[in-house]
């Protein structure tokens, strides 16, 4: 079994910062791209921000020059830093890995989301 364990959510005021974590365990070969996912009341997942496991970013427009996603291979760990925290950014954050349990078997999993509220 493949787990996604997300932490450093919480209540922020506008302006601060928080940092994201997931950490994927279980049966795991290799994984292939990481992201974050949020998903706002009312509102459709859209995705926030992803790495390849060579590193290259994208970002949505709503958080580029906010947000900074990276991920430590060896910790099979995915960051993301959240700066210039806005109302808007109120959500819950879900991770996403796309990674396979063997050579020949590939899958993307879900964490269990992580609620991040900006409010003063």
């Amino acid at each position: 079994q493949v787990q996604l364990v997300e932490s450093g959510g919480g209540l922020v005021q506008p302006g601060g910062s928080l940092r994201l974590s997931c950490e994927a365990s279980g049966s795991i070969f290799s994984i292939n791209a990481m992201a974050w996912y949020r998903q706002a009341p009312g509102k459709e997942r859209e995705l926030v921000a992803g790495i390849t496991g060579g590193g290259n970013t994208d970002y949505a427009d709503s958080v580029k020059g906010r947000f900074t996603i990276s991920r430590d291979n060896g910790k099979n760990t995915v960051y993301l830093q959240m700066n210039i925290l806005k109302p808007e950014d109120t959500a819950i954050y879900y991770c996403n890995a796309d990674l396979r349990i063997t050579a020949w078997r590939r899958n993307a999993y879900w964490g269990q989301g992580t609620q991040v509220t900006v409010s003063s």
